[in-house]
């Protein structure tokens, strides 16, 4: 391709509403354009990236034994209703009614397909000879993203690849989770991404485990724990600590307890300030409903509950806040005061709160706290639990030694689902010996605009782009000096011709333009190799052929250029492929 035939709008300055920097470089490199809030159009460079990654995934699923189909985005909306989704994504769900003739019609835009392949299942898999089977498409999804940003990263409309296994067992579904995941590591490695699979919640998908594959970047949204020593890594929402139930710190101490006035100070820091004391001295008293029954929750004020954490310890499905009217029934008193020395329902304590001494809670009065409170003594503790987010520091769950926080980008999530959608949906399977039972589905999602995104995140330098020979728009850049040279452009048509007819993809620069400005725009753009035609080196009979990344430029004689281009790109993509 020549530059002057297609489609590259480079800018110099850096977009003022562009946040982080694989915003700036995308829109910089000429790769997107915003249409709206949440919604680009990928330009010429940018697509091909994506259609690159995409056909990645493709050949790593069809490796893995799973076959493609393509489903609607258009999704009746009562099956959201049949698996509970529809309450499950709230806004984030894109539905509307639509008139047909004489009657409305109620459809969603779909976030995810899991309702309608395994509707699609239920109508053409009966017998147990027909599985396992795993299928899988590459589609625009579809959400309600009330706060789109950071360019492609949070957007309402993305390219997804999502996967679904179905099986007669949870062998079956082990087996189809393991291929995937081993998939999902060739993919981000031809695709040469850093990236680190981390342990997960399910969230709104629902099921029994998963895994998410994060790339580790500075401005990533979500916060990664994860063990240098041993390599246990997971997410905030799911990680573990290793901390165990300790010995009751001094059940016996002598403090007396004490019924202090705080008036109006409902909440951990104001409580802190007024009796000069850190917040990690405090007992935080939260009270949910737990399957619609309430319980406390007892951690140290310096700490946060992670809601999976507790469903896990009380062995709930549904948790939520309580009401106002519900925390007053429980504690005697209005939100801001729960202690728990005489609460009025169940409650679980989390590990850190049993080696408090002498600490200080809510008095489950108006306006009053406790001061020397001590677990054991003035409340009992029989069990503790992991109830807290994981912090800095923590000791790993697996070997003991201290955990570290690091930010990432999710780039794709596997799920074992478990029995979820088949029994809300009735896709069943028939034994061998005539009996019905609910197939065992897996899922398994990438985001593919997110590869591209999370490449321009964490591979740039200051001069713009550095691709991956796997998914640059192109492999190599052709640069001519002076285009109104008919012996540089002679020399720079024939490179051009060999390395297009060896199967090299290959963009020429043959704009009339200065070879700095040249330059500049092919940093920017980030293809991996650069061959220079003109200027002394063809005086001398000789191209200068760069990496993107640095070093020095090679003087390779002109007869030679081509063929010595070629052996280059097909040794880096022979280095991705192979992981």
């Amino acid at each position: 391709m020549r530059w002057s035939q297609t489609l590259i709008p480079t800018m110099k300055e850096v977009p003022s509403d562009a946040e982080i920097p694989s915003h700036q470089l995308m829109l910089r490199a000429g790769l997107i354009r915003q249409l709206m809030a949440g919604a680009y159009t990928y330009l010429p460079l940018g697509y091909r990236a994506i259609r690159k990654a995409a056909e990645i995934v493709r050949q790593e699923m069809d490796k893995a034994g799973a076959v493609e189909i393509f489903m609607p985005a258009l999704q009746p909306i009562e099956l959201f209703e049949r698996t509970g989704r529809k309450e499950a994504f709230g806004n984030v769900l894109i539905n509307f009614p639509i008139r047909r003739k004489d009657h409305e019609v109620h459809m969603a835009l779909g976030p995810t397909h899991e309702e309608v392949v395994t509707d699609l299942m239920s109508k053409l898999v009966n017998s147990y000879r027909q599985l396992p089977i795993t299928v899988y498409q590459i589609q625009t999804k579809f959400r309600n993203e009330e706060r789109p940003r950071f360019g492609v990263l949070r957007t309402s409309e993305f390219l997804m690849k999502d996967a679904y296994s179905f099986g007669t067992s949870l062998e079956q579904l082990d087996d189809a989770y393991t291929k995937m995941y081993d998939a999902y590591c060739r993919i981000y490695s031809r695709c040469g991404l850093e990236y680190i699979p981390v342990e997960a919640e399910s969230g709104a998908i629902g099921g029994d485990a998963s895994h998410e594959f994060m790339i580790p970047a500075e401005n990533g949204e979500d916060s990664i724990v994860r063990c240098a020593s041993c390599g246990y890594a997971a997410n905030l929402e799911r990680a573990d600590t290793g901390r165990q139930q300790p010995e009751l710190a001094d059940a016996g101490s002598s403090t007396e307890l004490k019924t202090v006035d705080t008036p109006g100070m409902g909440t951990m820091d104001a409580v802190a300030e007024f009796l000069k004391v850190e917040t990690s001295q405090m007992i935080k008293t939260l009270i949910y409903l737990a399957d619609d029954k309430p319980v406390g929750v007892l951690l140290r004020g310096d700490h946060e509950a992670n809601e999976g954490k507790l469903r896990r310890a009380l062995e709930v499905e549904t948790l939520e806040f309580a009401d106002e009217e519900t925390i007053k029934e429980v504690t005697g008193a209005p939100v801001g005061f729960a202690g728990p020395t005489s609460l009025n329902c169940k409650y679980v304590v989390d590990h850190d709160v049993a080696a408090l001494v002498d600490a200080i809670a809510g008095a489950n009065t108006l306006d009053q706290h406790l001061t020397g409170v001590n677990p054991g003594r003035d409340f009992a503790v029989e069990q503790t639990f992991d109830l807290r987010n994981a912090v800095d520091g923590d000791p790993c769950p697996r070997c003991e030694e201290k955990m570290e926080f690091v930010h990432g980008i999710e780039v794709g999530h596997v799920f074992k689902l478990g029995t979820k959608y088949s029994v809300s949906l009735g896709a069943e399977f028939l034994d061998e010996k005539e009996k019905r039972h609910p197939l065992v589905m897996g899922c398994y999602g990438i985001g593919v605009n997110r590869i591209i995104a999370g490449l321009a995140e964490t591979c740039h330098d200051e001069n713009g782009l550095i691709w991956p020979m796997s998914i640059a728009p192109y492999e190599v850049e052709l640069i001519p000096l002076n285009v109104k040279d008919e012996v540089v452009m002679q020399e720079a048509n024939r490179i051009y011709n060999e390395l297009t007819n060896a199967g090299v993809e290959v963009l020429m620069d043959d704009r009339e333009a200065r070879p700095g400005f040249k330059f500049k725009d092919a940093d920017l753009v980030g293809i991996p190799l650069r061959i220079v035609v003109g200027g002394k080196g063809l005086k001398d009979g000789i191209a200068e052929v760069k990496w993107r990344t640095g070093g020095d430029a090679e003087r390779i004689p002109l007869a030679d250029a081509a063929s010595h281009v070629v052996g280059l790109v097909q040794a880096e993509k022979s280095r991705l492929a192979s992981g």
